[in-house]
């Protein structure tokens, strides 16, 4: 699970810290701009690096960090991230510290360091990078591009070499804030690596159930919950590689089949949450950020799919969430609802739980009314 995440100079988070230990469902709730989506985009910088791409130009081609995104333009003081995440027990934490030195145009690595229960796996400051073996008491040195993340760099020595499980779980967390007129139920491949914005459903679907069969039932579990006339769809190969799926809804004798294509925005996101699920039981515990998952939906559904979420992520894994619906927010507590404030563009965005404030009356209303603040 994650413990903590901070963020400094990184767009309008400076020194910002969230605290999420024990926490398995959080909600993230403020005005625009203070910066919930900016821990969305933070955390796919790590996603990215987990799934190998350390390129600093590449990761600005990707529009996920960008000489730019200093706050205000402070580039004089490095971009850093840190991220303490409990896996098997240990605590790994990983830093990374980003600068653009005067006249530079890519970003560059000044500092990165993993650490698994306060033991350094290895540690880098600007081009130089070392290697900790403290059951040889040994270190190892090598020297690497500034502007290359060293992490995807390091050679793996085992399937439980901690490299490979932190990589692991950056990659598999699921980030999403999805654009459902962009996914379709196409595929030209596998994949366990969904994208932001869900364009890659189809090869996510695809992936879940060719590694992990089992998971059909739960995903059509889930889906007859929220759309009772569902029979069963089917992943039909239309090439060679190419898979296109099917939706079949079945009343009373009546049959109708329906490409994926073809569903409502919100009919899509159910199916996104029951991949997300499914995933999460299939080859979790996984993290997931869903940037506003209400998006899509009608008034009545929100309370339910927030609920599944929450309950699937309970026992197993974590998920993050934020939203400007009441519907959401109330499906949430005091002790796992954070509150972001921000008084300008010309300030910080503070952060606080909820059970630390006093809100008079319903939360909902409060927000509607301006009358949170920090």
């Amino acid at each position: 699970m994650l413990q903590r995440l901070y963020i400094h100079n990184f767009r309008c988070l400076e020194n910002f810290e969230l605290p999420i230990k024990g926490i398995s469902s959080a909600l993230l709730i403020g005005k625009n701009g203070v910066g919930k989506s900016t821990i969305a985009s933070a955390l796919e910088v790590l996603q990215s690096i987990g799934r190998g791409i350390n390129r600093m130009r590449e990761l600005e081609h990707l529009k996920l960090i960008s000489p730019k995104d200093f706050a205000r333009g402070r580039s004089d003081v490095p971009i850093r991230v840190e991220i303490e995440v409990l896996l098997d027990d240990k605590l790994y934490k990983y830093v990374l510290a980003l600068e653009l030195p005067e006249k530079f145009k890519e970003l560059r690595v000044s500092e990165e360091q993993l650490l698994v229960s306060g033991d350094p796996i290895y540690s880098r400051k600007e081009a130089k990078v070392t290697l900790h073996n403290s059951s040889q008491n040994r270190e190892a040195q090598f020297l690497v591009d500034w502007h290359l993340v060293a992490l995807p760099v390091i050679q793996e020595q085992s399937e439980t070499d901690p490299l490979r499980i932190f990589k692991t779980w950056l990659a598999h967390m699921i980030i999403l804030a999805p654009i459902p007129s962009l996914m379709t139920g196409d595929s030209n491949g596998d994949t366990l690596e969904p994208k932001r914005d869900g364009s890659n459903f189809g090869e996510w679907f695809s992936g879940l159930l060719s590694r992990y069969p089992a998971a059909y039932t739960g995903v059509v579990q889930y889906l007859r919950e929220v759309m009772p006339d569902i029979k069963d769809f089917l992943n039909e190969l239309i090439g060679k590689d190419s898979k296109s799926m099917i939706v079949r809804f079945q009343e009373k004798n009546a049959n109708l089949s329906v490409d994926f294509e073809a569903l409502s925005d919100g009919e899509k996101c159910f199916f996104l949450c029951s991949v997300v699920l499914a995933a999460n039981e299939s080859y979790g515990p996984l993290f997931c950020f869903w940037d506003e998952p209400d998006n899509y939906l009608a008034i009545s559904e929100v309370g339910h799919f927030l609920t599944s979420l929450r309950r699937s992520f309970r026992n197993v894994g974590q998920i993050l969430v934020t939203s400007h619906n009441p519907e959401a927010i109330r499906k949430f507590s005091n002790e796992n609802t954070f509150v972001l404030d921000r008084k300008s563009h010309l300030e910080p965005t503070l952060i606080r739980l909820l059970s630390e404030m006093s809100v008079q009356g319903d939360l909902a209303d409060a927000l509607i009314r301006g009358d949170i603040e920090l």
